[in-house]
């Protein structure tokens, strides 16, 4: 089905032919990155309808259905930065049963299962396993926050940065979730440090295929790097 035209859908038909310029078939795995209130789930989700619109299987993940247990993430302290930025994800059980059979699958008849989701981070324990299979080409559309971090960039085909600026990604956050939706808030400590570190340590805006302004989510706007 083809959705209605839309600077958002203008926009993302257009990185649906630069993704499609390089890649024309297989099992495609597309990364959408950025902060924590930036939009992901949403653009990521739209993103994947666009791309189906040329008959296209394609299948919509979170990193967020593969946190670690509460113990492990809050293991160095519930407020500490680093432990938001390294310990918030099990990447080990991302990759053995997504990442990994849905790569797979191109070369097994399509035949290997994957898992869109391995954990309920509200109830603190993992889901009840759902394995599903895909066509020999297909495409994965990951979103979430820490996806550039260098254990992981090489599993993306393409990927994307979703550039918001730090106060209205707080403001949205709040209305969100509630908490303070000032970003120099203590109680935002945890998230806006681990995020410094994140940017610093991997530098996303610079690693991802391309960077979209998602400040208007109803007009969001491609954004070229100036490397000179």
């Amino acid at each position: 089905m083809r959705l209605p035209t839309t600077p958002v859908t203008t926009l993302l038909r257009e990185l649906r032919a630069e993704i499609r310029q390089h890649y024309r078939g297989g099992r495609i795995i597309v990364a959408v990155d950025g902060r924590d209130g930036a939009g992901k789930s949403t653009f990521a989700e739209t993103l994947a309808q666009v791309l189906a619109e040329d008959g296209s299987a394609v299948f919509h993940a979170g990193i967020d259905g593969f946190h670690r247990p509460r113990a492990e993430r809050y293991a160095r302290g519930r407020t500490s930065p680093e432990g938001f930025y390294r310990d918030s994800y099990d990447y080990a059980t991302f990759r053995r049963v997504l990442i990994d059979p849905f790569r797979e699958g191109y070369q097994t008849a399509a035949t290997t299962g994957f898992q869109l989701a391995a954990f309920d981070v509200e109830r603190d324990t993992p889901v009840e396993s759902r394995w599903v299979t895909a066509p020999e080409d297909a495409v994965l559309v990951v979103e979430g926050i820490f996806l550039h971090r260098p254990e992981l960039r090489g599993l993306w085909n393409w990927s994307l940065w979703l550039d918001v600026p730090i106060d209205v990604a707080f403001l949205r956050m709040a209305a969100r979730d509630g908490g303070d939706p000032d970003f120099l808030a203590e109680s935002n400590a945890r998230y806006r440090v681990g995020f410094d570190l994140y940017e610093r340590e991997a530098k996303p805006r610079v690693a991802a295929s391309a960077i979209v302004d998602n400040t208007d989510p109803a007009h969001p706007a491609r954004v070229f790097q100036d490397f000179c």
